[in-house]
């Protein structure tokens, strides 16, 4: 995410945007997946994003605490944190006959192998095709990859989307492929997948978090706000202001839709655009320069908030973070 010096006019903040500009998912695997016959495959916790979109016919998805859902052509379906699942045909086989998948193998981050998984009787035309895939984010920051999972229920499941078809399609065909810059187009596409996942969700139906308060219009203000303007010296009364509400209708409806209160999400945001500049690869920025972009009017006052929320000064995350990039040059420069 690019953060500039002078601040943007209110209306050009996009909070999603920019939570998922730190996020910098990328594709690590995708494949294409059928199934005919009697069959059911069982994968266990995986913990990272996952998705899966149902090219032709049906099959039926049973994700660990949730209710099992019967899935159609077009349909899209999207694991935040991917618990353990089955998936089987529409008439399950017995139990005794899942096919359980390895974690290792079901995990796999190298390159996609060729052809097709297949599920149940191996010959003929098969009674269902899936494109199934899991990504990663770029972004070293688990508290900042938290931010997406905590957006969204376990299990979303998307119907009738076209847009979303289009972008599997998408990803389907670059997958396949081995044409120049392919690993580039994936993270784009994956990221449009997100997004239009993301906005395919009802918001009053999304658990405590940002997206279900940007379904607020009234919340959306304040935050969209924050995110134009972080480096505003922000009080709860200003933003109860932008959205016009009282004070306290406001401290308590931001607190139940956001899951926190507006100091601490601020805070939060604050200390995420903090770790990406601080982080940025063209290092240019002092940590007193990246304590003024997010709000802190001395370093030494930034540096005491970062340490307290990150458990390390600003200094030696930059320092371990150019030591990294320097011991990953070496073996090029060799």
């Amino acid at each position: 995410m690019a953060i500039v010096q002078n601040r943007p006019h209110m209306s050009a903040a996009d909070p999603l945007s920019q939570v998922i500009g730190l996020l910098r998912p990328r594709t690590v695997f995708s494949k294409g997946i059928s199934g005919a016959g009697r069959w059911g495959v069982r994968y266990p916790a995986f913990g990272q994003p996952s998705f899966c979109a149902v090219l032709e016919g049906g099959c039926r998805l049973a994700v660990d605490g949730q209710a099992a859902v019967a899935l159609e052509a077009g349909d899209f379906v999207l694991l935040p944190a991917t618990p353990g699942f089955t998936m089987t045909s529409d008439e399950p086989p017995p139990g005794r006959e899942l096919v359980r998948m390895d974690a290792k193998a079901s995990a796999s981050t190298s390159s996609p192998p060729s052809g097709e998984l297949r599920h149940g009787r191996r010959g003929g035309r098969p009674d269902v095709r899936l494109l199934g895939g899991h990504f990663a984010f770029g972004s070293p920051d688990d508290e900042t990859a938290a931010l997406l999972v905590a957006m969204l229920p376990p299990l979303l499941h998307v119907r009738g989307v076209e847009r979303l078809a289009t972008l599997v399609r998408l990803v389907a065909d670059e997958a396949g492929q081995r044409r120049a810059g392919r690993d580039l187009v994936l993270a784009r596409l994956v990221e449009l997948l997100l997004v239009e996942a993301l906005r395919a969700l009802p918001g009053d139906e999304a658990p405590p978090g940002l997206l279900r308060g940007l379904a607020d219009a009234r919340l959306a203000l304040a935050l969209r706000a924050v995110h134009a303007d972080p480096a505003r010296p922000w009080t709860v009364d200003q933003l109860a202001k932008k959205a016009a509400l009282s004070r306290s209708a406001f401290f308590e409806r931001f607190t139940r839709a956001v899951g926190q209160p507006p100091m601490e999400y601020l805070l939060a945001w604050r200390m995420a655009m903090a770790k990406e500049l601080l982080r940025g690869r063209e290092g240019k920025l002092s940590v007193g320069q990246v304590a003024e972009r997010v709000g802190y009017g001395s370093g030494s006052t930034f540096s005491t908030a970062f340490r307290r929320w990150v458990g390390e000064p600003p200094a030696a995350m930059r320092k371990a973070q150019r030591d990294e990039r320097t011991q990953q040059a070496a073996p090029a420069a060799r």
